[in-house]
């Protein structure tokens, strides 16, 4: 999986994947600070389908691959959800996974729609300040694109994770997953530097 971790982009051209990189984060930054601002379920609900719409100029397959990118939140979904119904405040479990939904789903959508190039691109302008420092932009700029990166990547491998466990157990996993998804990310990460080294480092 380690070398996905480099071409998320949608090969689905979409008119969002012609947006500079810049506008599509602070879009991003903007539309999630909103959603903890919200504490209605309409206004919440409204923005998620906002988000969904957004996905549908790209057809069929780019909101599959849309839907593909979230289905590993289910696992943090149904906790909040049983949580919250335990406590007997299933509204405010409601805006929570809307609230959580909605910004992943807007997160994925920048990265569906961006190339790593871009990204890195514009972290390394951000960072620029921070050279006289002796903090190298462009090496910052590949690690701050490398999160975002894996953000996704990490949530599947945690929901497989989970799937797993419940096929063998009744159990709920809680800690026990930590390890494995510990070594799972540090496989990812040396994946990757292989990936980096083949196409000539960061830089």
């Amino acid at each position: 999986m380690g070398p996905v971790m480099l071409t998320l982009t949608s090969p689905v051209e979409t008119a969002l994947h012609r947006l500079p990189a810049g506008a599509k984060m602070a879009t991003l930054c903007g539309f999630t600070v909103g959603l903890f601002a919200m504490d209605g379920l309409l206004s919440l609900t409204v923005a998620l389908v906002v988000v969904g719409l957004a996905y549908a100029p790209g057809g069929r397959p780019f909101m599959q691959a849309g839907l593909r990118a979230l289905w590993p939140l289910w696992p943090f979904v149904l906790v909040v959800a049983a949580w919250h119904a335990l406590t007997q405040a299933p509204a405010a479990g409601a805006v929570v996974i809307l609230r959580l939904v909605a910004a992943v789903a807007a997160a994925n959508l920048v990265t569906m729609t961006t190339p790593l190039s871009a990204m890195i691109a514009l972290f390394q302008w951000l960072a620029r300040p921070l050279a006289p420092l002796g903090l190298p932009p462009r090496r910052l700029a590949l690690a701050m694109a490398l999160v975002i990166r894996f953000v996704p990547v990490l949530l599947q491998n945690a929901g497989l994770l989970t799937q797993a466990w419940r096929a063998r157990s009744s159990r709920p996993p809680r800690w026990r997953l930590l390890p494995p998804l510990a070594l799972s990310a540090i496989d990812e990460a040396d994946r990757v530097a292989e990936a980096l080294r083949a196409r000539g480092g960061a830089g």
